[in-house]
């Protein structure tokens, strides 16, 4: 079996919509080549409408959706001429997130996938979290998937984009969870210093720990829930920002990548796991790396850029790939959905 997909990623963390052209192939198991990719920025009028979208009326949403949609389609459409790419088979597309939910039983990714084809000609395939929310999961993490076909040479997948996620094999199962806030944050405290976002971690590195905000931060319920759980937009709104209001912007920087190190670190030693591939935007943030490999004993491997960069990107691809061959796509034992399941609406 093999298939050309096109993958389609925008995070909470805004630093533009990643695309992912790979070719995946199986015999005995699953492999995958990344053959072209690259992240197209927002332009300011784009990021402030994804930004804002949590604040827009009903029928203001609906229009963003409709028009983002176009947006992506016409972006790949880019992608497919600049790099005379033929035989694609399917186009893969997360959407961007504008409410998340799972206990209401909703959520949005916007980004209308049948404007995609429309634009494209190509199918595709879109909304690959509501289906899980509806049964009782959290929507996510849905990478694990990917993580257990794809890289299962690993004995952990972590991911640090606007929230830190990770994966690993617990017995037959493999189980993923949310663990705590980085890029959102950290991105958001950089802005107040005029950066997109905290350079190797270098602001962080000149402020000092506020020790109460740290032990505040730590005592947040979410920790202390055993898995599966996710986070959204609307727990940082309510317990991370009112909190880092008064305090100096590098000492909060500094207190929130420290905050992030423990959390991070307490979940890999509990789970006693001896290699760690991390991706994300935050694999480049040196600071905060080396805070987590001092707290633990597990190796972190950094991989080569094209995976850190391109990692959520690729196995969305995959999931498109799996969905089209109705195959299972998402796993229960992240979600903690009713069971496991094939997800993702066709266009």
């Amino acid at each position: 079996m093999k298939a050309l997909a096109i993958g389609l990623m925008s995070g909470t963390s805004l630093d533009g919509l990643d695309i992912c052209l790979a070719k995946f192939e199986k015999q005995n198991r699953w492999t995958f080549q990344i053959l072209k990719a690259e992240t197209l920025s927002y332009s300011e009028d784009w990021e402030s409408q994804l930004r804002n979208s949590v604040h827009l009326s009903a029928e203001d949403l609906l229009e963003l959706h409709s028009e983002y949609g176009f947006y992506l389609g016409q972006r790949v459409k880019e992608f497919i001429h600049k790099h005379q790419l033929e035989n694609i088979d399917l186009i893969a597309s997360h959407g961007h997130t504008v409410f998340h939910q799972p206990k209401r039983k909703f959520t949005l990714q916007i980004g209308d996938g049948r404007a995609i084809k429309l634009e494209t000609g190509l199918p595709v395939i879109y909304d690959f979290r509501s289906q899980d929310v509806l049964m009782k999961g959290n929507g996510a993490p849905l990478v694990p998937i990917g993580d257990a076909l794809l890289f299962s040479e690993y004995s952990a997948c972590l991911n640090l984009g606007g929230f830190s996620n990770i994966s690993l094999q617990s017995g037959e199962k493999r189980i993923a969870f949310d663990i705590a806030p980085v890029n959102i944050i950290l991105n958001y405290l950089a802005q107040k210093l005029h950066k997109n976002f905290d350079e190797n971690g270098a602001l962080a590195e000149k402020g000092k720990i506020n020790e109460t905000l740290l032990n505040q931060l730590n005592a947040l319920d979410f920790y202390h829930i055993p898995p599966p759980k996710s986070l959204g937009i609307e727990w940082c709104n309510q317990h991370i920002f009112p909190a880092l209001e008064n305090i100096e912007t590098l000492d909060a920087l500094a207190t929130f990548t420290e905050h992030a190190a423990q959390q991070i670190s307490l979940v890999i030693n509990k789970n006693n796991i001896k290699d760690i591939l991390v991706t994300g935007g935050g694999a480049y943030n040196t600071f905060l790396i080396e805070k987590i490999r001092a707290k633990t004993k597990a190796e972190v491997i950094i991989p080569e850029k094209e995976i850190i960069n391109y990692k959520e990107a690729l196995i969305f691809a995959f999931m498109g790939v799996l969905k089209m061959n109705n195959e299972i796509n998402v796993l229960s034992s992240a979600t903690g959905s009713t069971a496991d399941h094939c997800s993702g609406v066709i266009a």
